[in-house]
């Protein structure tokens, strides 16, 4: 080593170059532009301003005289000026104020390199070692080598002019000779000058580091000859060169690296530099440790890729002597190395070989072919570049073979890394790539005998070609395809089928390309062998770490296959037709597969709902007690399935309803305090989030769905709730008479639920499961239940609830939501559900949408009571019986709870309750029974209801107080008479203020109960409002509410049909013999009653459509609206129209402008109703239309016998739209509706009402107008023998027949009213109504199921021509009967 050293020390003609990307945080560069020394005099103390002025001075002085002195008394001075100015830079913090550092930095410079010179100069290489040693470090005293050297180390650190000064003393040069001999003879070291040598070697790279950052630098290197001798000795001499000096010589010549100019790459070329440095690598490649060959390759690598961007005779140099081929030598030595161990060197090499990739003169020119399909949003473009493509295959080939060749995971997945980088700089990359060197299609040959980790980052770069490139690599998936057939390491069969399931959920496209590439039909047969080692097992399996590869295997094919069929029918038909449904359902009972199992179930669901419905509904009835989360999961999996309407017969079909109730049947006892049995290892939250899954599952299934909701409520289903419910364990069982307490006070049933979730106030275990479960039935009567999310979804598995955490729970009170959280953020989640009670019932009425909820809740309200708990248990019996009288407080709500059987469930499980009247539920139980008596009552309930105190059991407690309650009740039934608003709201007084009337002085026990009855009879029989028109009930009506769907209407099938002359009869339905011909040849009336319960607002003002009549010619597709009547409350005006509109919705619906109206009388007439119209009136209509002549007529509206207007108007034209011939055999047939259908959808807060409605086709008389309003609105017949109420039944006056028979078209009364089926239409009526009606309400023509309400046509049994058979309710919730 001495002699080569030697021989290298004594040439001069060494070049040199540097740069590289692992530098300290100094190597940042400066700025170009010069900058003078920052002065900061004013921030500094006074002495050391002062101490500065006097350094200046004497610098001054020194400047002045030194021209003047030999060199030796120059040298003196200044090395004695030099502990003055490190003095005062230290004191000063590093701030220099000196305005002549620049002539200082070059002075001292110049002195320095002097020295080493001097040092060096007439010595051997070891010797001119020791001596700059001696020189630059400090022994003992300051020597003044070392003096210059931290002077020079300072005066770099100021600015860029004053660091040109340094490099212009010659100083690059000499201490690039330093560094050569420090870092090529390694020398003992002292242990005392250890510390020294450190700060000296610190200094001296600090100064290069400054130095040859700029371009300057490098040139001077260039001029002295010194750079070649250190890069070949670094490439040849690093296993002998010093220890401590390969660090700072390797950061040093990265510096000159990044530096390189042209003149130096030109320097480095003509001496060879590169050449000689890969010839030594070579050699010291088979001898050193990797690490040591990485530190050296990287040096020289560097100056290879730096010079690349300047000029790229380096790499043509590098190339042309095997550089690459010494890369992949080096790098596949490093297989096996110790993590850590040279892995800074390794991956600098690896990234500066990935960087080459992209170097070279000219654009690859390569010819691929895109395999379609392909994504949409796949753009691949030839002409865009980004300047960062790959140029250099046999750089990239380095890669590529050093992945093929090597199984090191740290090797293997730095590559793949280098491959992401690449694509990833632009995308035009991959495809250069695959269509040349096919890195990844070939990768995949020999994946599976790479470590795990690599095998995940191989699918994971895999699976970015599609979530990153949007591009489909079809040759790739089918070799990974192979790859999982083939199942040779099973882990890379695990890891492949992830990536293909990740890239399956990118696009359905994949669903069809795995169908087709037959990955599905693979997948399949392997579930099926598993399957079938599934059933055999029973359960058993066997140990180790291949056993749980394989259930993760067959996790992954399911998922995929689920992940296949989603959105896929097909897919899921190619399932049903291997015959898998039996196979895939042996995977339910595992935990881990069953989540995608029931994926696959919902998909195929689709095809066949029944069979879905049979399997899950079976696995729930046959799964054991203690298998809670299967039951949740199933449940789960019947909500999804179940928010599609099409599901809920194949549910119901399928004894869905049953199914779900013996669950609750089976968890009777569940809800004890303390739990027994295989309960107590269940904590009571799991219990209750089963109980609500399956109230929920039990609700979606009522959703929308009269057939079901008929279903549930004939077979008595509800009931069957209400007592599985009661058999939980938290409702008391048994049904003993209680001692009734005075309340203080009372909350209402919000506040309890508030009381009990969210304050700190004690509560009962089995009162808060309670609470839970009233809270379910309360949102499923307003059918929302199915709706709400507001339990976390746990996994914890079965034991944790432990018997003591539950005791513990209940001790702190805390409510049993499904989540570990503070009970103080229960308000803005859980108890989000039930809000605040009161604020609702104020903002609007509550929708009924399962009334018999509303009875399942009073069969349990007997059992909230418990002993032990009498004052909470009365007081929560109060707050439910208030709440429920706060549900029936509307008409509509009454009418709901009157046909679910609510009377007689009252009657039946609270008479406790009523016989005595000292009862906490007395008064409120009474109340409901008041409100729904009055709105309807069956004769057996009534006389169950008069028939209860004809046995009193209960003894009466003394009370003096009996007038209290007289007048109290009093007060009650004359509110209700007055106005049924404010019953509810004097609910909590009356309860504080009620005492029993059994003991008064005057009246004995059954008296008082007698009494009481009366007063009953009273409430029910007196009118719930007062109306302008003297009676005693409210007619029959049909309301429209237009604030829940935005339509409801009633359907009039075949007013009339025009058949031509050889149209066959069959294609007409209604009720008679003959056609009835339309438009009437001598005009119409239209005569209704009609009340306004609360107008829409202004900005989504809702018309009341009184009547619109369509029609339709055969063979074509329009429709239109030939007639109309409408009220729009916008301006407060009666719109009647004879235009011919074509029937389409809203949105679509514009004025269309080139469509003249050729008559000279208009089409629509408006008439101001001004404030005849009152909000809770019943109003009637009367519209007249008089034919004139052939094309017009005169139309006269009246309100309440009152005439609006009379004008004249366009006549209807006998065709439709712009019809103006009709074919023979064609037909057109006119239908009508009342009130808004459903293509007119909009919602809006109007409610209003519609009693007896009557369409006559001549004009009628003002006189007959006026009888028809003195009738009233409870009139309900055909006014043929008419005789007003008063009038002498005995004088001379006969009854008057107001209307001939054949002019009525149709009548039609709510109490005319009942519930039908398309099937009994047709069979009472005619086929073409029954599809008629079906077409319109959406359902089948062939139902027979779903019922219907259908007001018949009162009219249709008289004499005439074809009549309508009446009207069909159309709307789930916006419409609803209600009958006197």
């Amino acid at each position: 080593m001495d002699k080569a050293a030697e021989l290298m020390w004594q040439l001069e003609d060494s070049p040199c170059e540097a740069g590289q990307r692992e530098q300290s945080p100094d190597d940042v560069n400066k700025s170009e532009v010069p900058e003078q020394p920052v002065h900061r005099k004013d921030n500094l103390p006074q002495s050391h301003t002062l101490q500065w002025e006097a350094l200046c001075k004497q610098f001054v002085e020194y400047e002045q005289v030194a021209p003047f002195l030999i060199p030796e008394e120059q040298q003196r001075r200044l090395l004695d000026f030099l502990p003055l100015f490190l003095k005062a830079w230290e004191q000063s913090a590093g701030v220099i104020v000196f305005p002549s550092v620049q002539l200082l930095a070059s002075e001292v410079s110049k002195l320095l390199t002097k020295e080493i010179k001097r040092t060096l100069n007439g010595k051997s290489a070891e010797e001119a070692r020791l001596a700059l040693e001696h020189l630059l470090q400090q022994k003992g005293e300051v020597e003044d080598g070392h003096l210059l050297l931290k002077s020079v180390y300072l005066l770099s650190q100021t600015d860029l002019r004053t660091m040109w000064n340094i490099i212009g003393s010659g100083l690059p040069a000499a201490l690039l000779q330093c560094l050569y001999l420090f870092f090529t003879f390694p020398l003992k070291k002292n242990s005392d000058g250890e510390t020294n040598e450190d700060e000296t070697q610190k200094m001296l790279v600090e100064i290069m580091l400054n130095m040859y950052r700029e371009e300057q630098g490098v040139e001077e290197l260039l001029a002295a000859d010194k750079l070649q001798s250190l890069i070949i000795a670094a490439a040849s001499l690093w296993d002998q060169c010093s220890h401590t000096w390969k660090v700072p010589t390797g950061r040093v010549l990265r510096t000159i690296s990044k530096a390189q100019t042209k003149n130096s790459i030109l320097y480095l070329q003509a001496v060879d530099c590169i050449k000689i440095a890969v010839q030594n690598l070579f050699k010291l490649a088979d001898t050193l440790p990797a690490c040591d060959v990485c530190e050296a390759v990287s040096i020289v690598l560097c100056f290879v890729k730096d010079s690349y961007p300047v000029s790229s005779a380096l790499l043509t140099e590098f190339e042309s002597n095997d550089g690459y081929q010494l890369l992949l030598k080096v790098l596949l030595r490093c297989e096996g190395l110790q993590q850590n161990e040279g892995d800074p060197y390794l991956n600098e090499i690896l990234d500066m070989l990935t960087c080459l990739t992209t170097c070279g003169k000219t654009e690859l020119k390569v010819s691929g072919n895109i395999i379609h399909p392909q994504l949409p949003q796949f753009d691949y473009e030839w002409t865009r570049s980004s300047g960062m493509t790959v140029k250099n295959l046999q750089a990239f080939q380095v890669l590529q073979s050093i992945f093929q060749k090597s199984n090191d995971q740290h090797l293997c997945g730095t590559v793949l890394g280098a491959i992401g980088t690449i694509w990833a700089w632009d995308t035009v990359n991959f495809f250069l790539l695959e269509w040349t060197l096919q890195p990844i299609n070939q990768f995949i040959d020999i994946i599976h005998f790479k470590p795990h980790p690599v095998q995940v980052q191989f699918f994971r770069l895999v699976e970015s070609i599609v979530l990153d490139l949007s591009y489909i690599p079809h040759e790739i998936l089918k070799k990974v395809q192979c790859l999982i057939k083939e199942n040779v390491v099973p882990f890379c069969t695990l890891t492949a089928l992830q990536c293909l399931l990740s890239i399956t959920k990118k696009d359905l496209l994949f669903s069809d390309i795995f169908r087709d590439s037959g990955l599905l039909g693979l997948l399949l047969a392997l579930l099926r062998k598993q399957a079938k080692i599934l059933r055999k097992s029973a359960g058993t399996s066997l140990p180790g770490l291949e056993e749980g590869t394989d259930k993760e295997l067959n996790a992954v094919m399911l998922k995929m296959v689920a992940a296949l069929t989603v959105g896929c029918v097909r897919n899921s038909v190619v399932l049903k037709d291997y015959g898998m449904v039996p196979y895939i359902k042996i995977f339910l009972d595992d935990e881990c597969y069953r989540d995608a199992t029931l994926s696959i179930l919902e998909q195929l669901s689709v095809i066949n709902y029944e069979e879905y419905m049979s399997i899950v509904i079976g696995a729930l009835c046959s799964s054991t007690q203690g298998e809670l989360h299967l039951k949740l999961d199933l449940l789960k999996s019947l909500l999804r399935i179940l928010n599609s309407p099409k599901s809920h017969s194949a549910f119901r079909t399928c004894s869905g309803f049953n199914g779900l109730l013996s669950l609750l049947s089976d968890m009777e006892g569940a809800l004890q305090d303390p739990p027994c049995g295989l309960w107590t290892a269940v904590g009571q939250n799991c219990i209750l989030e089963l109980v609500f899954y399956t109230l929920q599952g039990i609700t979606a299934a009522l959703h929308l769905d009269p057939v079901n909701s008929n279903f549930f409520q004939r077979n008595g289903l509800f009931e069957k709730m209400a007592e599985d419910l009661g058999s939980l364990g938290c409702f008391w069982a048994h049904r003993e008479w209680h001692i009734p307490l005075s309340l203080e006070k009372t909350r209402t049933f919000g506040e309890f639920l508030d009381a009990a979730f969210c304050s700190s106030e004690p509560f009962p275990a089995w009162l808060k499961n309670c609470i839970w479960i009233l809270s379910f039935l309360d949102h499923m009567v307003k059918g929302t239940l199915h709706l709400e999310n507001y339990f976390k979804e746990i996994k914890s598995e079965m034991g944790e609830a432990s018997r003591d955490d539950q005791e513990g729970t209940q001790a702190q009170g805390e409510c049993p939501v499904f989540s570990e959280r503070p009970v103080s953020e229960l308000r803005a989640s859980a108890y989000r559900l039930w809000g605040n009670f009161e604020e609702k019932w104020e903002m609007r009425d509550c929708v009924i949408v399962n009334p018999g909820a509303v009875c399942v809740m009073v069969r349990l309200l007997p059992k909230l009571y418990r002993e032990g708990h009498s004052q909470i248990s009365q007081e929560i019996q109060c707050a439910v019986a208030d709440h429920i009288l706060s549900l029936v407080k509307s008409e509509k709500s009454r009418q709901v709870m009157c046909g679910s059987g609510l009377l007689s469930t009252i009657i039946t499980s609270c008479q406790d309750a009523f016989r005595n009247e000292s009862h906490p539920l007395h008064l409120p139980l009474t109340r409901v029974f008041e409100k729904l008596a009055s709105q309807s009552i069956e004769p057996d309930v009534l006389r169950q209801f008069l028939c209860l105190g004809s046995s009193l059991s209960v003894p009466s407690q003394p009370n003096t107080k009996s007038t209290e309650v007289l007048s109290c009740q009093e007060s009650d039934s004359s509110k209700a008479g007055l106005n049924e608003e404010e019953v509810a709201a004097d609910n909590k007084t009356a309860l504080q203020t009620a005492v029993p009337l059994s003991n008064s002085s005057w009246a004995s026990k059954g008296s008082a109960l007698a009494l009481q009855t009366a007063m009953s009879l009273i409430s029910m029989t007196s009118p719930r409002n007062l109306q302008l028109h003297s009676t005693a009930l409210a007619p029959s009506f049909v309301e429209f509410d237009m604030s829940m769907e935005g339509y409801g209407c009633l359907y009039l099938p075949t007013l009339a049909t025009v058949l031509g002359p050889s149209a066959e009869q069959s294609v007409s339905g209604g009720i008679g013999m003959c056609s009835r011909m339309f438009p009437p040849s001598s005009g119409l009336t239209l005569s209704c009653w009609f009340l306004v319960s609360k107008f829409g607002m202004v900005h989504n003002s809702h018309p009341l459509r009184f009547l619109t009549i369509v029609r339709h010619m055969s063979r074509t597709e329009q429709e239109f609206v030939c007639f109309s009547v409408s009220f729009s409350p916008q301006d407060c005006s009666l719109v009647i129209s004879t235009e011919e509109v074509e029937f389409q919705p809203l949105d679509i619906m514009e004025p269309e402008g080139e469509v003249q109206n050729i008559s000279p009388f208009p089409e629509q007439v408006q008439f101001g109703c001004g404030k005849l119209l009152v909000t809770g009136q019943w109003h009637h209509l009367t519209v007249t239309v008089a034919k004139e002549t052939k094309k017009n007529c005169i139309v006269s509206a009246f309100i309440n016998g009152q005439m609006l207007g009379s004008a004249k108007m366009r006549y209807f034209q006998m065709l439709p739209g712009s019809c103006i011939s009709m074919d023979p055999s064609s037909f057109i047939d006119v239908y009508g509706y009342i009130a808004t259908p459903r293509v007119w959808k909009q919602k809006s807060s109007l409610i209003w009402r519609l009693g007896p409605t009557y369409l006559f086709e001549e004009a009628i008389s003002v006189e007959t107008m006026e009888m028809i309003n003195k009738l009233g609105p409870q009139y309900c017949s055909n006014f043929q023998a008419v005789q007003l109420q008063g009038e002498n039944q005995y004088g001379e006056q006969n009854p008057a027949q107001l209307v001939a028979e054949e002019k009525i078209s149709f009548g039609i009364n709510a109490v005319c009213s009942s519930f039908s089926t398309i099937q009994d239409i047709k069979s009472s009526y005619n086929e073409v109504d029954g599809r008629l009606v079906a077409k319109e309400i959406g359902i089948n023509s062939r139902d027979s199921s779903t019922p219907i309400l259908l007001a018949k046509n009162i009219a249709g049994h008289l004499s005439g021509t074809l009549r309508t058979i009446g009207s069909v309710a159309v709307g789930q919730y916006d419409i609803a009967r209600v009958t006197s």
